[in-house]
């Protein structure tokens, strides 16, 4: 599955690319901007820092086409202000994803997922991560294929955790989960018990 990555500036995507492929070399990156990687593209992963969010969307508006599929992993942390990691900023809109949804043209699908994956868990490939990542989305059809898309990284499975107005709980997690990770000097994450074999039709 050929893998686009973007960037405000293509340089930095091309570093991006070569670190990636060197850590995974039988996939296939490209390096783009930001643009031009959402027009390569039929999902998008929305993972920026909450502070540049807006200003991304908006730049991005002419690139999208309807039927796209936005996966949004962005965390309204109080970093973004320069307060503490460990809260959460209130958003208007209600979450992050809200307000992607609010921003990107009609046409454009957007789940929320991701927020309870750290990114050092995702980098270290010799540890299995056996987390489950927490999916918000108004389209059971969006979740669905979101979750077909995360569940090829070995060790997630995704749930379905309702409407994209439940996004503001999924992301108010990883406040609380890099507090517990400070605390124990660890990388833990999320693991739903008890839940049935078969999650997705």
């Amino acid at each position: 599955m050929p893998i686009a990555i973007g960037s405000r500036e293509l340089l930095r995507a091309e570093e991006t690319v070569e670190r990636a492929s060197f850590v995974a070399p039988e996939a296939e990156f490209t390096a783009y901007d930001n643009a031009g990687a959402v027009g390569a593209a039929s999902t998008v992963i929305l993972s920026v820092p909450f502070r540049n969010q807006s200003e991304t969307l908006t730049n991005l508006k002419p690139a999208w086409r309807p039927g796209q599929l936005v996966i949004d992993a962005t965390v309204p942390l109080a970093a973004a202000v320069s307060g503490k990691a460990t809260r959460i900023l209130g958003v208007w809109q209600g979450s992050a994803a809200q307000q992607t949804a609010e921003m990107v043209p009609n046409g454009v699908r957007v789940v929320s997922a991701l927020h309870t994956v750290s990114a050092a868990s995702l980098s270290d490939l010799s540890h299995p991560l056996e987390q489950d990542v927490l999916v918000c989305g108004d389209l059971p059809a969006d979740k669905v294929e979101a979750a077909m898309l995360i569940e090829k990284i070995d060790g997630l499975r995704c749930v379905d955790c309702g409407r994209l107005d439940m996004a503001r709980i999924a992301e108010s997690l990883t406040a609380m989960l890099i507090s517990v990770n400070s605390r124990y000097k660890a990388h833990a994450g999320i693991r739903l018990t008890s839940l049935p074999e078969q999650l997705w039709e």
